[in-house]
């Protein structure tokens, strides 16, 4: 199940998984597990990630039709 547009997000700014591990300070299997929806990064993840892409938080979520 989709919850999170990490990945479309990315894809959609130019950057690359390996540029947000930078920017994050994590692991790139952690980046690569939320941007793959295997692991659901908690809000205080998610909140970075939006500041990061420059990105409203609700544009990192899915809504019910995408799931």
């Amino acid at each position: 199940m989709k919850l999170n547009r990490i990945k479309a997000v990315l894809a959609e700014k130019g950057s690359s998984q390996t540029w947000l591990v930078t920017q994050l300070n994590k692991s790139f299997s952690m980046v690569n597990a939320y941007a793959c929806n295997r692991i659901q990064p908690n809000l205080e993840t998610l909140q970075q990630i939006a500041v990061i892409l420059q990105v409203d938080l609700k544009g990192l979520i899915t809504d019910k039709e995408e799931r």
